[in-house]
């Protein structure tokens, strides 16, 4: 499944939620990296990290693990800490991609009876 712009904001809502329920600084996400020929760069602007990811041509998880471990990098984590940070960041974008399916047929059932009204 290809990244999209949509998804990609809605995945640094859940995630930026996520990182501040455990106290992490969030950092600014952003498409594409401004570096060509790569997937992935942080920065650093007055102490809050930019995390830019491209999107185009690259499966959904790669997108997502980029983000992720923007996030691990961006707020200095190692060891056992990032791995307990990585496995509850991937939970979040897990329940919420869970919610949104589960969301997906009560909203198609509405539209329905909107238009057979």
């Amino acid at each position: 499944m290809q990244a999209t712009s949509l998804k990609f904001a809605a995945a640094a809502r859940t995630l930026g939620q996520a990182a501040r329920l455990r106290g992490l600084v969030v950092p600014c996400f952003r498409s594409p990296p401004g570096v060509e020929g790569v997937q992935r760069t942080i920065k650093r602007r007055r102490g809050v990290p930019t995390v830019a990811v491209r999107l185009r041509g690259r499966p959904w998880p790669a997108v997502v693990s980029d983000m992720i471990e923007g996030i691990v990098v961006g707020n200095g984590l190692s060891g056992a800490r990032a791995d307990r940070i990585r496995a509850a960041l991937w939970l979040a974008i897990d329940s919420s991609a869970e919610r949104a399916a589960t969301a997906a047929p009560e909203v198609e059932d509405q539209s329905r009876q909107l238009v057979a009204i």
